[in-house]
Order: structure tokens, then C-alpha cells, then sequence
């Protein structure tokens, strides 16, 4: 099986992708698309063979649970047993957009969404194709990113191809995402809300809605994660070892540098305007949403490159760059 990939645009061509997207979601297929955040891996939450098959084609262990897209807050409080003050709130202030809120799940959301875990993670997506996909299947969507477990996330259909293009029947392509990164996670299944994932909406601006947050750690490898995607010690990993380096940090002399050298493997690098040294260079926008925005896809084109390891100038530890700083954290990670 080869994915096939459909461009949805406006007019005929682009409603007849969607439609065959929403007869194979139907059918218990799974189909790629894009949301604002990365493109995920949709099949319809509700039925466990169908999640079963997003687990089969990504290599995502069973003990990971799904995030649950929705057409909008009213579909979101269906699949949730309580709706507190604060998801009322939130979801008015930041749906469609790339927030997800955990929440005491209904029993009708199944153990292979939630990881058995007594909370599902809901969101609506922001998207057009996202929006139109969710209208026209009339499912509540399952869907992590569109890529091998543990891989850097995918922001294009080619991304998507390259990763999955063998697992999964078809790819919706809507060009590249806006956000670039995965959504905010924030469980609010408890008496204080904790802030599981980072993300472009930021953990000071639901402060000023929620109140303080509690901040969870990571999961080890092999372990699971307390109610969230994305919370691997290891993540969003290319394939290339990836070195952060700190201000005043000689790559030079870092092991795995030496190391791509002695095999005569280039060096790749991203960076904010720093010099490293590095054959391939990709210099990304010093604020954090147009970082964002880059950063997956320059992981990939670096990752392509052949390069024996990927240099990464570290973000600023300021506001508003703790989500970016999180993935590369994970994606460096041994």
C-alpha cells in the first residue's frame, strides 16, 4: 500500500478529497492530515479496531494515549464525564487553536484512546482541512502526529510520505502547518491544573486564567506517561544524534562531533545566528512562534542532508521559548 495524496483545496477537487477521507474514516480506515500544529494520523476515537490501527502503522506502544480531536467544545464536552469552570473558560478562549485539555473521559471514549487511563485529551483544532474533516465524517478524531514513533513530527504531506507513505491509505495535504509544534497539553482532571506538554499557548497565559500550574516531569523511556502524548524523555528525535550547545560551548570538541568527523560524515547545524561548525546551516527567526514554525521542518532537511550529527544552537531561556526548548531538550536526549 502506498499512500495516495490528495491537496485540499478550494473547489470540487478539494471537497472530493475530503469526502474520500471521511468514507475511509468511516470504514475504520486511518488517513493523514493537517492540523495548525503538525499533521496527524486520524482514525475515528470511538472505535478501538480503528485506533488499534494508528498504534500499528506509527510503532507507538499501547501504554501512550491519543489526543482526541473534536469539531468544537460542545462535541469536546460529550467525550468528558466533568466540565469544569475552567475548561468552559479556556475553550472560549483559545478554541479552535493549539490547546488540549485532559479531562475525566465518559465511558464511551475506549481504553485504546486513553491508554486505560480514566482521562481523555481533547482538542479543536484550528485548521481549515481539520475543521472540514471533523464536519465531514461526523467522528471525533484520534490522531497524534503523522510519523514513526519517537521521529521528529511532521509539518508538510511530503514529511508525512516520507515517514508513513507505506502504512496508510491516504494523506490530505493542506501545505505546510502555521504553528509547527504540537499543542499545550493542561490536565484538568484534578483540584490543580498541571501543565503536561508545553506549547505556543503558554504556561503564563493560562496562569492568567487558571491560576498557578503545576508542572509534571517527564516519562523514562519504557515508562508511561501520566495522561499525556509527548511525554517521553526521548522525543522528536531525528535520526542524527542532535547537540545542544550552550553559549561559550566549543562543538568542536564534543564527542559525537569528533566522532562524524573521524567517518568522514558532514555536520549539520541550526542555528539563531550563531557560526558552528557545521557544512549545512539553517538559520531560523529569533522570535519563538517563527521558530516554531521551522523547526520541524528544518530538522528534516538537515536530517536528510546525511549529516553524522546536528548541531543546535540553544534558544534563549526566556519567555515564550520553554515549549521549543522542551522538544529539543527531548530530541536531544541519548
Amino acid at each position: 500500500m502506498t499512500a495516495r495524496v490528495r491537496p485540499v483545496t478550494p473547489g470540487p477537487a478539494g471537497e472530493a478529497a475530503l469526502a474520500e477521507a471521511a468514507v475511509l474514516l468511516q470504514r475504520g480506515e486511518v488517513v493523514a492530515f493537517p492540523t495548525e500544529t503538525v499533521y496527524g494520523l486520524g482514525a475515528h476515537a470511538l472505535d478501538p479496531e480503528a485506533v488499534g490501527r494508528i498504534y500499528a502503522a506509527k510503532g507507538r506502544p499501547a501504554w501512550n494515549p491519543l489526543i482526541v480531536h473534536v469539531v468544537d467544545a460542545a462535541a469536546a464536552r460529550a467525550l468528558a464525564r466533568a466540565w469544569p469552570p475552567a475548561a468552559a473558560q479556556l475553550a472560549e478562549r483559545y478554541w479552535p487553536g493549539p490547546l488540549t485539555l485532559v479531562l475525566p473521559r465518559q465511558p464511551t471514549v475506549p481504553d485504546s484512546v486513553t491508554a486505560g487511563l480514566d482521562t481523555v485529551a481533547l482538542r479543536v483544532p484550528a485548521h481549515p482541512v481539520a475543521a472540514a474533516l471533523l464536519r465531514a465524517s461526523g467522528l471525533p478524531l484520534a490522531a497524534p502526529s503523522a510519523n514513526r514513533s519517537g521521529e521528529v513530527s511532521p509539518t508538510t504531506a511530503a514529511h508525512v510520505a516520507r515517514s508513513l507513505g507505506e502504512q496508510i491509505p491516504l494523506i490530505l495535504d493542506g501545505g505546510p502547518t502555521s504553528v509547527g509544534i504540537e499543542s499545550t497539553v493542561l490536565d484538568l482532571s484534578g483540584p490543580q491544573p498541571v501543565l503536561l506538554r508545553p506549547g505556543m499557548v503558554t504556561r503564563a497565559a493560562l496562569e492568567d486564567i487558571v491560576g498557578p500550574l503545576v508542572v509534571a516531569g517527564p516519562a523514562a523511556s519504557g515508562e508511561a506517561p501520566r495522561s499525556s502524548p509527548g511525554m517521553l524523555e526521548r522525543h522528536y528525535a531525528p535520526r542524527a544524534p542532535l547537540l545542544l550547545v550552550e553559549p561559550g560551548v566549543d562543538a568542536t570538541t564534543l564527542a559525537p562531533v569528533r566522532a562524524a568527523r573521524a567517518r568522514g560524515q558532514p555536520i549539520a547545524a541550526l542555528s539563531l545566528g550563531a557560526v558552528l561548525p557545521a557544512e549545512t546551516t539553517v538559520t531560523l527567526p529569533a522570535d519563538p512562534a517563527g521558530y516554531a514554525k521551522g523547526l520541524y521542518a528544518a530538522l528534516h532537511h538537515l536530517d536528510e542532508s546525511g549529516a553524522g550529527c546536528i548541531l543546535v544552537e540553544a534558544p534563549p531561556a526566556a519567555a515564550g521559548w520553554e515549549a521549543i526548548r522542551d522538544r529539543l531538550r527531548r530530541a536531544a536526549h541519548p
